[in-house]
């Protein structure tokens, strides 16, 4: 059990949340120092790396670490970890090796002190080809990595909060109290269960007969850190669990808990990180299912991952890890057996029941119950207090094109004809937001950036709160629109590509910026010295050359009526 756990995973846990100095003492020599604010991902990490749940780190990863783990999948002496964990910081951050700066939260609270060991430059694009195998700005992590710093920094920290969040406190559990719990249950095995999605009847059968075969406990770990954009909201789900293992399993065969993670979808690399985070909470088993942590198609509609990737590469270093592999078989509702069984197993003409994800939400909307052989009726009854019918679920839409491609016009006729539907609508045009929301951006590509990235999360909170919203700005780089897609989440997210030509945007141009910009009066000006970045695959293309405003308004609700957004 947790205390002959193997080295180094799950050994003798690392514990950074003891610094000698007193409280007090601490934050007063860090108001001295200069801080750097963490992002959520960092933040994340920062709580993991100080409980021990990435055992055997014990800071963001030093260069020899970063640079091993990226090629290699192991630390520099050898270690199997496949994910780096590093602290990226922009080239302008206040640090210097030798001297110590203070790590804060999302409110300028301190979590940490570090004393900079190293600041070295990283290589974005060989990180994503190496560690998420594409660098296709619609892999989440892709389009995010285009935001951070250009330098990673790494040296050893004195923690004295993680800023955890302080709703279902009592599931919010470190890697050292999980274990003490395992250790109550008695058993020598434990098995692992990852999601960040709803359990219904068929994941709830396979926890079962995982933990009945090993004769062991169920460990019920659902991420509530970072997952991905669209996702059911942790809120919601830990309800779900919390009703599911109070009333449906043996108290003595299962152990609920939280993961504060924030999950990179990176397919068969990630579940080789979950098994191994899974061996520091106590774990001797981990089932991983088909496309584990997979991000979805990329832009030619492609998997990302192949199915069953993330099952090979994990069973190759089991025995490394400590960690044995249990396959996710396909289970299915067999009418005649009244239960589940693997679908590689089914008699001859046996009839299966089945529903499809969008059946499900269909029904959620309608305020019509579940199958009760799908899932569990608490889990239903929770599931349908969130749900809202489609047409009153908020989405964005992005128009995205030159300056004078005719977005804003059509944008404006969109949101008078949603209006005409019933729906409030929100319209945030780049011009105007950089008046007020992004005062003082300048052009470079990092400002345009932020700018698009501040629309984006204004947009996210408007469609997060059932709102619709209409987005109208140049955004000329692919990897930032992409990174506003994962935030928004993609299925709430339609991206209208303008495509007008150069030469008709510049025939437009009354106020003569597209002149000024060819005279070299302005600089860094999108389509004449700086580049304009086409959309791959966006939902919808119109050309504002060979149809009139209005057509292209009419296309772009049938496109919102299509998806169920309007009547």
């Amino acid at each position: 059990m947790p205390e002959t756990l193997i080295p180094p995973y799950g050994g003798a846990l690392i514990d950074l949340m003891e610094p000698s100095e007193s409280l007090a003492d601490l934050e007063r020599y860090a108001a001295t120092l200069p801080s750097i604010q963490l992002s959520e991902r960092s933040r994340c990490d920062l709580e993991l790396l100080a409980t021990g749940a990435f055992s055997p780190l014990d800071r963001f990863m030093s260069r020899d670490d970063f640079d091993s783990v990226v090629r290699t999948m192991r630390l520099a002496n050898g270690t199997v970890f496949p994910i780096p964990i590093a602290l990226p910081v922009t080239r302008d951050t206040r640090v210097e090796e030798g001297k110590d700066v203070a790590l804060r939260g999302p409110h300028n609270e301190l979590l940490a002190v570090m004393t900079v060991d190293e600041i070295y430059d990283w290589r974005r694009d060989e990180v994503a080809a190496l560690v998420f195998g594409t660098n296709d700005p619609k892999h989440p992590l892709v389009a995010e990595m285009a935001s951070w710093g250009q330098r990673n920094i790494s040296g050893p920290m004195r923690v004295i909060s993680v800023a955890s969040p302080r709703d279902f406190r009592d599931l919010r559990r470190t890697p050292r109290e999980v274990r003490a719990l395992l250790a109550k249950r008695g058993r020598a095995n434990v098995v692992a269960f990852q999601t960040r999605n709803p359990i219904h009847r068929a994941h709830e059968e396979l926890m079962k007969r995982a933990g009945a075969a090993i004769d062991g406990v169920v460990l019920l770990h659902p991420v509530v850190g970072m997952t991905r954009p669209g996702d059911v909201d942790h809120y919601t789900r830990v309800r779900t669990y919390q009703a599911l293992t109070e009333r449906y399993f043996p108290s003595e065969r299962v152990v609920l808990s939280l993961l504060p993670l924030a999950m990179r979808m990176a397919g068969p690399r990630e579940a080789l990180w979950h098994a191994i985070i899974r061996r520091n909470y106590g774990a001797s088993h981990f089932i991983v299912g088909r496309d584990h942590a997979s991000p979805g198609a990329d832009s030619a509609g492609r998997p990302f991952y192949g199915p069953y990737e993330a099952q090979e590469l994990v069973a190759r270093h089991a025995a490394e890890i400590g960690v044995q592999m249990i396959p996710f078989h396909e289970l299915v509702y067999v009418e005649e057996l009244g239960g589940y069984e693997e679908a590689s197993r089914l008699p001859p003409g046996a009839k299966i029941l089945s529903i499809s994800g969008t059946q499900v939400r269909e029904l959620l909307a309608a305020g019509r119950p579940l199958p009760e052989w799908f899932t569990r009726p608490e889990v239903a009854a929770i599931l349908g207090e969130t749900h809202r019918e489609k047409t009153k679920r908020g989405f964005c839409l992005w128009f995205t094109g030159l300056s004078g491609a005719g977005k804003s016009t059509t944008a404006e006729l969109v949101v008078s004809r949603i209006i005409q539907q019933g729906r409030e609508v929100t319209l945030l045009d780049g011009d105007v937001v950089r008046t007020h929301l992004s005062r003082g951006l300048g052009f470079s590509k990092e400002d345009r950036d932020a700018n698009i990235l501040r629309i984006g999360f204004v947009a996210s909170e408007i469609v997060r709160h059932g709102g619709a919203v209409v987005c109208a700005a140049v955004s000329p780089y692919r990897a930032a629109r992409n990174q506003v897609r994962e935030m928004v989440g993609s299925a709430k997210f339609i991206e209208i590509f303008v495509d007008t030509p150069l030469e008709v945007c510049e025939s437009r141009d009354e106020k003569g910026i597209y002149a000024a910009a060819r005279r070299g009066d302005i600089h860094n000006f999108t389509g004449i010295d700086d580049p304009y970045e086409r959309p791959v695959a966006p939902e919808l293309t119109i050309d504002t050359t060979s149809a009139t405003p209005e057509a292209c308004s009419d296309a772009v609700t049938a496109v919102l009526r299509d998806r169920g957004f309007l009547h």
